[in-house]
């Protein structure tokens, strides 16, 4: 890496820069505590739907063996996930989904020869398998915004721990480095003055 240079021009440059980078740095570090407020609220809402989640877990075990050979009903058929509905959000530069539901593809198969539970039983399998994609999208929005964290934190303290030291210890370097060349232009034409004033008084004595 070559060295800087200790001149004013250098010095100006410097302190344009460093202006630059604490007028920046605010702007970075409000993005990432946006980003972490933002999978601190992603993760409540995970374990939410992992607490829903292992509730309808239980519920359904309890009815589970009823459910095979209802009638010769497909019920592989009914609990057919058919699509999952999301939408793309935007926060703080980086695109992450929502999650909006779950479309079932639903048999054509006369109803009336189930018992009357069955719907019911159906229905809370159904939520089991939306609790789950629900999750699933969660997962999916919090490592996307982990990841701008993290690449947003590695800013931060490169900001805060390397370019502003840095620069701030360069300008105090070219100060200091100017101030002692003004001081020893100021001392070496001292000198040059004593030395002119002493020519001139040999000189005048040398006429008198």
């Amino acid at each position: 890496m070559a060295e800087p240079k200790l001149t004013k021009t250098e010095l100006r440059s410097t302190q344009l820069r460093l202006t630059q980078l604490n007028r920046y740095l605010p702007t970075l570090q409000l993005k990432k505590a946006m980003l972490q407020l933002e999978v601190d609220q992603v993760q409540n809402a995970i374990e939410g739907v992992t607490r829903g989640l292992a509730e309808e877990e239980e519920v359904v075990a309890s009815f589970a063996s009823l459910l095979y050979d209802v009638e010769g009903f497909a019920l592989a058929d009914e609990m057919a996930i058919d699509a999952v509905d999301t939408q793309i959000e935007n926060i703080a530069g980086v695109d992450v989904p929502i999650f909006l539901g779950v479309r079932f593809s639903r048999t054509q198969a006369p109803r009336f020869t189930l018992p009357v539970w069955f719907e019911s039983a159906a229905e809370k399998l159904r939520k089991l398998l939306r609790l789950r994609e629900e999750r699933r999208v969660l997962a999916k929005r919090k490592s996307a915004l982990e990841k701008e964290l993290r690449e947003v934190a590695i800013r931060v303290n490169l900001f805060e721990k390397v370019l502003i030291p840095r620069a701030q210890q360069q300008i105090r370097r070219i100060k200091i480095f100017l101030g002692d060349q003004q001081l020893s232009a100021v001392a070496q034409a001292k000198v040059s003055k004593q030395k002119i004033q002493r020519r001139l008084e040999e000189e005048e004595e040398l006429i008198s």
